[in-house]
Order: C-alpha cells, then structure tokens, then sequence
C-alpha cells in the first residue's frame, strides 16, 4: 500500500512578518490552525514538522509535540538538506510538501491530488507549475528519488532554499501540474504581510467555530467575508 507523508516546513524567523506562524486566531496559532486541517486528510499516512535548530524555534517544536505529530530539525537555509535528512530518518517513499505559511490549506484539494499522483505514476506534481488556484493552496507532491536527484545535483542558493526548484531542470524527473477549471491565481490567501494575516484571520472568524472548511466555501463566502474584515 502506497503511503505519503506531509512534510510542513516551518520557522519563525520571517522578515517580513516575524513570527507569523506563532500569531493567533481565536486563541490558535496559525501553525496549530494548519496541523489541524491537515488532520483532516483522508490520505496522508504521516505529518511532521521540519524546521530549524534555532533556539526561537523551539516554540515550533512545542506546538508539534501538542498537536501529536512528528517533528524534524534541520538547516535553517538550505531548506531542500532539511527536506532530504527528514525523509531519510522517516525513511519515506512520498512527500507531500506544504509552507506554513499556507494555513488555509485544503483537505479535499490534497487528497484529489493525492489520487491522481498515485494513479498517474509521476515523480512530481503539483498546482504551482501553472498557477490556477489561490496563492496559499500551494501543493507539491514528489518521490524520494526525485528529491535525492535534486539533493546529489542541485547547486544554487535558490534551488537548496526552494526544495523542488531543480526539479525542473531535470528532464528524468517526470512532472505533472492540476489545474483549476477556472483562474483563481491572482486570489492572495497565503501569509506574508500584515493584511494577509487580516484577511486570513476574518476567514477563520467568519466561519467560527469551524476551522475546517473547503477552498470552495470560502469562494462561495468570499464577499461576505470581505465585508466582515471591513467592520
């Protein structure tokens, strides 16, 4: 039986908005909030947190361990090691790699996709190649031969802080990309600045108590939600 495990990759230490994954709504962080979702999902097998060996991280590690998924500890910046060493000691097969910056991450969305890359027997796939959904549905799945591939042979800065970037550069790594029936990528639903954590908090406060909503009813809500941010 086929198994994937979802590696969030997690730091506080954000420049443009510190500790964003620690801020909370409705008395949980954005990064519980996450895990939480997560949870949620019909097909991930396993879910472990990989960040960094910084002492400010040790907050990350906490909330892990409270929400009772695994954790990892690895290089701050050559994120692509981090990823490589956590799959080696979980001894994984299939990863599925979600930022914690993307709280609004959906079940149903990772479980479609979660299907088709079992079924479509790729090394990568993913909703970003071409972008058709929010920015912060973001979804990569790959196989660990894909990730010692870019491990053994990725050379730049950017390729070992951005995790897949080699992928693209290696014509023996077999990708797909999912798209949306419609455009949605110019939609801001990930986490970087202060009035991304506004919108996403008046989500969350829109549909309280339930964390646990689809991609597809916060479109269906979008306008009220908009109008409920701006009272």
């Amino acid at each position: 039986m086929k198994k994937i495990a979802c590696i969030i990759q997690a730091r506080s230490n954000s420049k443009r908005l510190p500790n964003k994954i620690l801020k909370k709504i409705s008395g949980r962080t954005v990064l519980e909030i996450l895990i939480s979702r997560l949870k949620k999902s019909k097909k991930i097998d396993k879910i472990i947190v990989a960040t960094t060996k910084k002492k400010n991280d040790d907050l990350i590690i906490k909330i892990a361990q409270k929400n009772q998924v695994d954790y990892y500890r690895g290089n701050e910046s050559n994120v692509l090691k981090r990823y490589y060493d956590c799959a080696k000691k979980f001894n994984l097969d299939n990863i599925l790699r979600i930022t914690s910056d993307c709280p609004l991450s959906d079940k149903n969305l990772i479980d479609k996709m979660i299907g088709i890359y079992f079924t479509s027997k790729v090394d990568y796939m993913s909703n970003t190649i071409k972008r058709t959904f929010p920015d912060g549905l973001d979804i990569e799945i790959f196989n660990f031969r894909a990730l010692n591939q870019a491990f053994k042979y990725a050379k730049s800065k950017f390729e070992k802080e951005h995790v897949t970037q080699y992928f693209f550069k290696d014509k023996n790594i077999k990708k797909i990309n999912y798209k949306n029936d419609i455009d949605l990528s110019k939609k801001r639903w990930t986490l970087d600045y202060h009035n991304d954590f506004l919108f996403i908090s008046s989500v969350f406060n829109y549909f309280k108590p339930d964390i646990h909503m689809s991609y597809k009813k916060i479109l269906r809500h979008e306008n009220r939600i908009k109008k409920y941010s701006d009272k």
